[in-house]
C-alpha cells in the first residue's frame, strides 16, 4: 500500500536520525537539547504518518527496523546537506559555515587528529567538529557520519579513501624486568605461555589474536593473561609497569623502545599495516567541511610521507 505523506515532518525526521545515531532515545535527546518524552512522541508522530514502526523498542534497547534503517540510508546524507545549505545561508562571502562529524579510533587521535585539528579549525573557525572516538566497526551512513578514520582492514570496498600516515608495525613489547624474570619468546608459539595483556574487541566481544607474519607465514594467536581491556591503549603502560607482554603499534612506544623501558621482542615476526585512512561513501556526497578538511588532512599526510621518506635516505 502506497503511504502518502502531505507534510514534510522534518523535526520528526531529525529527531529520528538522532535515535539512530545513537541508539537511544536518551541519547537522542542529549543530544537535540530536548526532553527524552519529546524525541519518542517525535518518533511515534512519524511513525503514525508513514504507518510504519520504524524502532524496534524494549525495556533494555532500541534498534531499527528494515523500514527504519531503509528511511536512515535514504534520508540521512539529504537531511545532513540540508542543515549544511541552512548553515552556509548565513555564512559571509568565502566563509565556511556547517558541522563536521567523524568517527575515529583513539589510537589515531596522536597520529591524525592531535597534528590536524589546530590547523583546520584556525582556517575555518565556524566549521562545528564532532569527534566520536570508538574502535568498532561504523556504518558511518546509518551513523550519520561525514567520514571515518580506520586502518585499511577496516574499510568497505565502496568506500572513497584518503591515505594519512605511513605503514607501520604491531610490535610485541615488554619491560626488562618482565623478560628477565620470565624469558623473552624466540618464536610466536611462546607467547601462548606468557602474561599477555589483552583487550576485548568492541565488534565481536572476543579477545583479540596477536597477529604475527614472517615471510608468505601468518600466525593469529589466541593470546591470555589476567588483565583484560577494551582499550588496548593501556596495555602499553601496563607492559612498562613489568605486568606482561603488550601488542602495541610501533609508533606510540617509540620514546620508551629509546629509552630502555621497553623492548621489542619477536622483531622479526612484526606485522605490518599500510596506514591510517580517511573514508568516505562517495565524491558526489561530499559537503563543504569534509571537503575542507580533506584538503587539510592532505596537506598533513604529504608532510608526513615527504618527512619520512627523507629520514629513510640519509
Amino acid at each position: 500500500m502506497l503511504t502518502v505523506v502531505n507534510t514534510l515532518p522534518f523535526q520528526q525526521l531529525q529527531a529520528f536520525l538522532a535515535v539512530a545515531r545513537s541508539q537511544s532515545f536518551s541519547g537522542a535527546a542529549r543530544e537535540l537539547g530536548v526532553s527524552r518524552s519529546a524525541v519518542s512522541q517525535s518518533v511515534r508522530q512519524l511513525e503514525e504518518e508513514l504507518r510504519v514502526v520504524l524502532v524496534a523498542r524494549t525495556t533494555r534497547s532500541v534498534s531499527l527496523t528494515d523500514a527504519g534503517r531503509r528511511l536512515v540510508e535514504a534520508a540521512g546524507p539529504a537531511v545532513a546537506q540540508t542543515r549544511a545549505a541552512l548553515a552556509e545561508a548565513s555564512a559571509k562571502p568565502g566563509e565556511v559555515v556547517g558541522r563536521l562529524r567523524l568517527t575515529v579510533p583513539r589510537v589515531a587521535f596522536d597520529f591524525v587528529i592531535k597534528p590536524v585539528l589546530p590547523t583546520f579549525r584556525e582556517r575555518h573557525p565556524r566549521i562545528e567538529v564532532e569527534l566520536v572516538f570508538e574502535d568498532r566497526r561504523v556504518d558511518i551512513v546509518a551513523g550519520g557520519f561525514d567520514a571515518g578514520i580506520r586502518l585499511s582492514e577496516f574499510l568497505e570496498r565502496d568506500m572513497v579513501s584518503v591515505r594519512l600516515t605511513n605503514s607501520f608495525r604491531f610490535i610485541v613489547v615488554g619491560a626488562p624486568g618482565y623478560l628477565d624474570k620470565h624469558g623473552t619468546p624466540q618464536r610466536p608459539e611462546d607467547l601462548l605461555h606468557h602474561e599477555c595483556l589483552t583487550f576485548r574487541s568492541n565488534t565481536t566481544g572476543s579477545l583479540y589474536a596477536w597477529e604475527l607474519e614472517r615471510g608468505r607465514r601468518t600466525w593469529r594467536l589466541p593470546v591470555r593473561g589476567g588483565l583484560v581491556t577494551s582499550d588496548g591503549l593501556f596495555c602499553a603502560d601496563w607492559a612498562e609497569q613489568g605486568l606482561g607482554l603488550a601488542y602495541v603499534i610501533e609508533p606510540l612506544v617509540t620514546e620508551q623502545l629509546r629509552t630502555g623501558r621497553l623492548r621489542c621482542v619477536l622483531e622479526p615476526y612484526a606485522a605490518s599495516v599500510p596506514g591510517f585512512y580517511l573514508y568516505y561513501p562517495s565524491r558526489a556526497q561530499r559537503s563543504a567541511p569534509l571537503r575542507l578538511f580533506i584538503e587539510t588532512v592532505r596537506e598533513f599526510a604529504e608532510q608526513q610521507m615527504s618527512s619520512t621518506k627523507t629520514k629513510e635516505q640519509r
